[in-house]
């Protein structure tokens, strides 16, 4: 998605000229839920002149209510117009940080966290971190009467099927148009391996955009379905035995010499900093699995069978490892982590990734060998032999993981980390403690 590096003056014009009514303020909290502050186009100047305040206290992870009265600052690349009107006028939307009322960043921002770990990067001599996303997203039917989702599918569809078998398709295709109307670079759109599952795939982007481009993915994938009664959801693991939805993170890394990761003399080209980036990254994979599968839902589709990763190893050459190297070199070069879901809060996911990544060219992590071999047909010895971890295999597990680790605490600053490990305890605790539909079928008469 193109970058545009606008003006003041320019959005005052763009905004006459289109004749936009309202603004909407957005941003992220702590789970990575967009939040909006809307205010009519006569308070344009006011949000330009970063004096719009809000109350922090109602957000997760955020401020309690002494300390409420919090600024929005525009960040004015993010100036973009919905291509949905309304009977009111059209709408724009600015992404915001968040600062206190002494006008300091607030770092329980996750974008303004992201910001910090990026600023350490080019502290190190590395001025980009590019990501590519792949969002995958079911969707179900609406109910009729109430409008609430339902666990109907909309389709049977497969892999890469076509119309008729894929219901979805003109929604899928409606997502392309109004996505490539923002500005979004569309590269693929296409059913996934499950029933009623989708994927689009956009271009590339800078680290901070494109947290922004996946949390405004995930707003135009909703309202785009809702049009056709349907309800798209990135839950994980919406249906039992199906391939669950993840969300693939490409990477490269690059320097004032281009993608840091490529060298044509090394060994398949990949350079020593891709080697010790990919060794901080399977370094601290299972501390940071609770910050890329944040849910307790997430663990249902970890599991062997269903093509999500559950083990710590690498490859180029299959998909059962955690991080892949696509054949792509030159400035193409990059890694892919398979394991995170769309669930995750993308400024923290991208904050933790890169500051594990970092850790290993501090410290020139050597990676263990790639793992060439299909993994789920290897038993609990192979791996051991080949020095394969599990993943957590819960949210309580993934947590304690994250605990033991320094590196992951200090990618998401002190308030960021015990907000989180708070938030997501109360979650655990919550889940542990309902009994339910297949634990009556089970044990019920048995017992």
């Amino acid at each position: 998605m193109a970058k545009f590096d606008y003006t003041k003056d320019e959005i005052r014009q763009i905004a006459k000229k289109e004749n936009v009514k309202f603004l909407r303020l957005m941003f992220t909290d702590l789970y990575g839920t967009i939040k909006n502050v809307e205010v009519p186009i006569s308070q344009l100047d006011k949000v330009l002149d970063n004096k719009m305040m809000f109350d922090g206290s109602s957000i997760d992870g955020f401020v309690r209510i002494e300390e409420s009265d919090m600024w929005l600052y525009p960040d004015l690349s993010t100036w973009m117009i919905f291509p949905w009107g309304g009977e009111h006028g059209k709408v724009a939307r600015l992404i915001c940080e968040v600062y206190n009322a002494d006008r300091t960043p607030f770092m329980g921002d996750p974008r303004n966290n992201l910001i910090r770990i990026l600023d350490e990067m080019k502290e190190m001599g590395f001025s980009n971190f590019n990501i590519g996303p792949e969002p995958e997203f079911f969707l179900f039917k609406l109910d009729s009467e109430t409008g609430r989702p339902t666990t109907h599918l909309n389709d049977k569809g497969s892999y890469f099927d076509l119309a008729p078998v894929d219901l979805g398709e003109n929604c899928r295709r409606d997502i392309v148009l109004e996505l490539e109307n923002m500005g979004f670079d569309v590269e693929a759109s296409h059913h996934e391996v499950a029933p009623g599952q989708h994927e689009v795939d956009f271009k590339y982007a800078d680290a901070l955009h494109a947290c922004d481009n996946i949390q405004t993915f995930k707003l135009v994938v909703k309202t785009v379905a809702r049009k056709y009664g349907l309800h798209a959801t990135f839950m994980p693991k919406p249906l039992d035995r199906i391939n669950g939805s993840g969300m693939h993170l490409n990477m490269s890394l690059f320097n004032k010499d281009g993608n840091a990761f490529f060298d044509e003399n090394a060994d398949e080209q990949l350079s020593k900093e891709a080697r010790w980036f990919l060794g901080g990254v399977l370094k601290h994979a299972r501390n940071f699995t609770a910050i890329m599968n944040p849910t307790v839902n997430s663990y249902k589709r970890l599991v062997p069978g269903y093509e999500a990763p559950v083990y710590v190893a690498w490859s180029g050459h299959n998909r059962s490892p955690l991080v892949r190297v696509p054949i792509a070199r030159g400035n193409s070069t990059r890694l892919e982590l398979r394991s995170v879901d769309p669930t995750a809060n993308p400024y923290l996911a991208v904050a933790a990734l890169l500051e594990a990544g970092l850790d290993g060219l501090r410290n020139k992590i050597e990676p263990v060998a790639p793992v060439d071999r299909n993994i789920y047909t290897m038993d609990e010895e192979e791996r051991a032999k080949n020095n394969i971890e599990d993943l957590p295999s819960t949210l309580h597990n993934a947590l304690k993981a994250m605990k033991s680790d320094e590196v992951i605490k200090h990618a998401l600053g002190q308030h960021l980390y015990q907000s989180f490990l708070e938030g997501k305890r109360l979650e655990w605790d919550a889940y542990r403690q309902e009994v339910t539909e297949w634990e009556r079928e089970q044990y019920l008469e048995m017992y």
